[in-house]
C-alpha cells in the first residue's frame, strides 16, 4: 500500500515538471515591422494636397524579419489638431474647426503568406463632396506573431 501512495504522490509531481517548458529558442520572433514612404514612389509625403475628385495611389514599403501578416490604411480629418506619436513630418494647419461631412476611409488588407516584404499600393478616389482640410494617412502593418508598426502623415484635402 506504502508503494502505491508513494507513487499516487510522485505522479502528479511528475506530470507537473515534465509539462513545464523552457523555450529559450532562439527563433523568437522580437522585431516589429517597419513602414517606409521615404522612396521614389512612397505616397503621400508629408503636407502633400490632393485634390477632391482625384485618384492618388497610396503606397509604402514594408517589411519584417520573419513574416508579414496584415496591413490597414487609415485616412482621418485633423480638424482638431491632434497628433500621432508616430508622425513624419509637420505642417502649417488651418484654424481648428468642426466636421460637417469629413473624409473616413479605414480598410483592413491582408498580405501574401511568408512574405517578408511587400509594397502597399491602394488606388483611392478623393469624395467631391467631403470637407476640405487638414487630414492624416495612416499606416499601420502587423507580422504573423502579432507585432505591429504604425506611422502617419499630415496631408491636406483641397478643391
Amino acid at each position: 500500500m506504502k508503494i502505491k501512495l508513494k507513487y499516487f504522490f510522485f505522479l502528479p509531481l511528475l506530470t507537473i515538471i515534465s509539462s513545464c517548458s523552457s523555450d529559450d529558442s532562439s527563433d523568437k520572433d522580437e522585431e516589429k515591422p517597419t513602414i517606409s514612404i521615404n522612396y521614389t514612389q512612397g505616397f503621400p509625403q508629408p503636407c502633400v494636397q490632393l485634390v477632391k475628385g482625384e485618384t492618388y495611389s497610396f503606397r509604402a514599403q514594408v517589411t519584417d524579419n520573419k513574416a508579414l501578416a496584415s496591413y490597414s490604411l487609415d485616412v482621418h480629418n485633423n480638424f482638431d489638431h491632434h497628433t500621432h506619436d508616430d508622425q513624419e513630418g509637420e505642417c502649417n494647419l488651418e484654424p481648428i474647426k468642426q466636421a460637417i461631412n469629413p473624409f473616413i476611409y479605414m480598410e483592413n488588407y491582408t498580405i501574401p503568406e511568408g512574405s517578408t516584404s511587400y509594397e502597399i499600393n491602394v488606388s483611392l478616389t478623393i469624395p467631391d463632396d467631403i470637407d476640405t482640410g487638414d487630414y492624416h494617412c495612416a499606416y499601420s502593418v502587423t507580422d504573423q506573431t502579432g507585432w505591429q508598426s504604425r506611422t502617419s502623415i499630415d496631408i491636406k484635402i483641397v478643391d
